[in-house]
């Protein structure tokens, strides 16, 4: 994004004052930013931050949207690394609603366009976010959203997300850094591709042959090195 243009400045200050913890200052100029955009490209990127500072979902999910399309009309390479953050977001609006199938496809799509956003900080940082929400939403996606199709509708139970999560809680508590250093990088980055598989495994394998563990955790490593070997398509992310 052109620094010197006139609405990205005024989102930069805005950024710059949730960050002094100015939450009505920061609105302000975010909504400034919105009313003085003059095409669809700014207005865009001031949506995209009017939207952090709505109070209900119902709006937040409205302003989300108004951002992607802007962003669909402005259809060209400025905002082709936008897309993985705008449909995860439209994913957590959604989630936030209650439609978790609705979210989990839009968590799909942003998955998707995860290739699109430059290699760094602000990559991994969209990675965690995006696998974070195919977890959360992948087993009520394979019911539906409405209300009456959950009913009875049991958790799936030792899965390798429930497995992991559980033995990572006890590594985070006992400050087992070594392990969590390499468990945690391909975890809460699986986007249930093949090649985030591998990793997953490759990474509970050297824990596992590390024998670092107590022979309890050791076992659930065994267990759910086992999930994601034999079950065709298994991933943390569903």
């Amino acid at each position: 994004m052109d620094p010197e243009n006139h609405v990205v400045r005024l989102c930069v200050r805005g950024m710059d004052a949730e960050a002094r913890g100015e939450e009505g200052e920061a609105r302000r100029l975010f909504l400034q930013a919105w009313e003085e955009a003059t095409d669809d490209y700014e207005a865009c990127i001031a949506a995209h931050y009017v939207a952090r500072h709505q109070t209900t979902p119902q709006d937040t999910l409205r302003w989300n949207q108004e951002c992607l399309d802007r962003a669909d009309r402005v259809g060209d390479e400025r905002v082709r690394g936008f897309y993985a953050s705008l449909y995860a977001n439209m994913g957590r609006a959604h989630r936030e609603l209650g439609e978790v199938a609705t979210a989990h496809a839009y968590f799909m799509r942003a998955a998707e366009r995860l290739r699109d956003v430059p290699e760094g900080e602000y990559g991994v940082w969209n990675r965690f976010a995006i696998a974070e929400g195919l977890r959360e939403t992948a087993v009520a996606s394979a019911v539906g959203d409405a209300p009456g199709c959950r009913e009875g509708t049991e958790p799936v139970r030792d899965s390798p997300a429930d497995l992991l999560s559980g033995l990572l809680a006890g590594l985070c508590a006992r400050n087992e850094l070594k392990a969590l250093g390499l468990i945690l990088p391909a975890f809460l980055g699986d986007l249930g591709t093949e090649e985030d598989r591998v990793r997953l495994r490759s990474a509970l394998h050297m824990v596992h042959a590390a024998r670092w563990l107590p022979a309890a955790e050791q076992a659930v490593l065994e267990t759910a090195i086992t999930a994601l070997t034999e079950v065709d398509g298994a991933s943390v992310a569903g």
